[in-house]
């Protein structure tokens, strides 16, 4: 089979191997859909978390084709995706359900080879069953999982005015998501004008081009999804008194934010961050059968396992035409 390696920052190899054989409680699950996102931009660049080589992606679906010895929740054939976040359940954050934050933590596509090869070895519980949901949409199921932690964190309340800086894939179901949990009004800051008209089509109320567009201290909850410093610091200023923000994009690692602490002070901000999910993934499947959450629009490119760094240059070269690139492992 082929598999893509990034052999260290900014190197990326492709490779044939053997498939894998499934050891105890493992499924093999033969890649169809294999989503891009900026955390890969971010582990291929040398800027995240794991270790080098890696084989990465860790927004997959595909269909089961081996399974090892006490697999009991699925068999061959079965339609699957991934929540790449493996936890041990038995450390002190696993058990007081903070999974999140596994003393042991791994991660598919991260620490252990994912989604960016045509087949790959996951563990049993780290599969979940989308019955006919097709691949594509399969592949949202990790980042939806963490947009609904998100914006479970967040406590977005009936009649709110919402503001989401950074139109992107994420930007975009943040935006969904928070309309699902009764926003009156969503804000979108996006300066790509090709995902500043996705943001329109998906019903954002208003769109703005710049943060000097923004109005200050207006919105009760502003969502940072740029990971951008400059954005991100920028944030505590559009929220109202006593509102919250959550800054849920990616920011590299190494970089400081500069807010103001008597703004934050003064203003009796609740600031928070959001890290991975939590048990979301079930969520985020039902959310992607009942249709509440399009995801169709979201993508933009469909490419070969083998164009994987061309499409990680489209990702970083902001053309308005580009999207979300999924990668197809075994497309024929």
């Amino acid at each position: 089979m082929k598999s893509v390696v990034i052999q260290e920052p900014n190197k990326i190899t492709l490779l044939e191997k053997d498939v894998p054989t499934p050891k105890s409680m493992e499924l093999v699950i033969q890649v169809m859909a294999s989503g891009i996102c900026g955390t890969d931009l971010h582990i291929f660049r040398g800027e995240y978390l794991g270790s080098y080589p890696v084989i990465p992606g860790h927004e997959f679906s595909g269909v089961i084709v081996a399974v090892g010895d006490n697999v009991s929740r699925f068999k061959v054939g079965d339609r699957v995706a991934v929540e790449p976040n493996i936890a041990c359940d038995n450390c002190v954050n696993c058990l007081n359900n903070r999974q999140n934050f596994c003393l042991n933590w791994q991660a598919v596509g991260v620490t252990l080879p994912g989604g960016m090869e045509q087949f790959v070895a996951v563990p049993e519980k780290a599969a979940f069953n989308i019955g006919d949901l097709p691949f594509e949409y399969g592949a949202f199921v990790e980042p939806l999982s963490c947009v609904v932690h998100g914006v479970e964190r967040a406590h977005i309340s009936m009649g709110d005015h919402v503001a989401v800086l950074g139109a992107g894939p994420i930007g975009n179901l943040l935006l969904q998501m928070a309309r699902l949990q009764g926003a009156a009004k969503i804000t979108m800051l996006e300066s790509n004008p090709g995902r500043a008209e996705l943001a329109r089509q998906l019903g954002a109320d208003h769109v703005v081009m710049s943060m000097d567009e923004m109005q200050i201290d207006t919105y009760d909850v502003v969502i940072d999804a740029t990971g951008a410093i400059p954005v991100m610091n920028r944030s505590v200023d559009f929220v109202r008194k006593g509102g919250t923000v959550l800054l849920f994009g990616v920011p590299p690692s190494g970089k400081n934010l500069e807010m103001e602490g008597f703004k934050i002070f003064q203003k009796g901000l609740t600031v928070l961050s959001s890290y991975t999910s939590v048990r979301n993934s079930y969520q985020a499947v039902e959310l992607l059968r009942s249709g509440q959450i399009r995801v169709d629009a979201l993508i933009s490119h469909r490419l070969p396992l083998e164009d994987l760094p061309k499409a990680l240059e489209m990702i970083e070269s902001r053309d308005p035409s580009v999207k979300k690139v999924i990668i197809q492992p075994n497309k024929v």
